[in-house]
């Protein structure tokens, strides 16, 4: 096979595994569109047990009672598809991969989705309830809390990517260490650092308050050190590197 052919094969491959992915973020939006303004409900929940009674939300743009649960199911669908999307990254990057490197990128795939959607859990469950009962309890005098849904999306969608996302943490220091960029004895040495660092990303994509910032910023610290014991067991090593090819290579030979 050509070079040329095996370009065009693999962008082939790579069109129809995007395709794929896009198709299965479609259908879990189309059974899902039905409920969408029951999913906002739901999504709401933790803001409307601690509003003040005759307190409720309010739509202040016209087309928002349709554009926000619309919006609400399009990502909730993505973050849905996100096991088999991954799977179809999988199946194209699998081939090029030697066989211990597919022995770990399979379980980082499957707990980085994990921890993605703990982190999630963890921001509803959690930090939800306790930072929507300090901002209204907080309010002035004579000041009604009435949120706005839109608002109020974009706010919680904002916390859900951010409480996602630094749940990777362990997957990300697990990867370091299997490459050889660090190891778990320079991680255990640049701790407070860490720790420092961890307290400034929760200022910046938490509101600002320290109820929010100290939700973030400790279990960013928990699973650092979860991350560093993980990353222990796999260190770059040089002489445990096979010398076996790719299947695709073996596959073009």
């Amino acid at each position: 096979m050509t070079e040329e052919n095996s370009l065009i094969s693999h962008l082939i491959e790579l069109r129809s595994r995007l395709l794929r992915a896009v198709l299965s973020v479609l259908l879990v939006f189309a059974c899902l569109a039905y409920f969408s303004n029951d999913l906002y409900q739901l999504l709401a929940q933790p803001l409307l047990k601690t509003l003040p009674v005759n307190s409720s939300m309010i739509a202040t743009d016209v087309a928002s009672p349709f554009f926000a649960p619309f919006k609400l199911t399009m990502v909730l669908s993505f973050f849905l598809a996100i096991p088999y999307v991954l799977y179809q990254v999988w199946g194209f990057v699998a081939p090029g991969l030697y066989r211990n490197e597919k022995k770990l990128v399979g379980p980082l795939l499957f707990s980085s989705t994990l921890l993605f959607y703990t982190g999630m859990a963890f921001a509803y469950f959690v930090v939800f309830p306790v930072v929507f009962a300090f901002f209204t309890s907080v309010a002035p005098e004579g000041v009604t809390v009435a949120t706005d849904i839109n608002s109020y999306l974009n706010f919680v969608l904002k916390l859900f990517f951010a409480f996602g996302v630094s749940f990777e943490i362990p997957v990300a220091i697990v990867l370091m260490c299997w490459t050889g960029m660090t190891d778990a004895a320079s991680l255990r040495q640049k701790r407070p650092y860490v720790i420092v660092g961890a307290f400034v990303v929760g200022m910046l994509l938490t509101p600002p308050d320290i109820i929010s910032q100290s939700l973030l910023a400790i279990p960013m610290w928990i699973l650092y050190e979860c991350g560093i014991v993980v990353g222990s067991f796999y260190s770059h090593k040089e002489d445990d590197e096979e010398d076996e090819q790719p299947e695709s290579d073996k596959s073009g030979e």
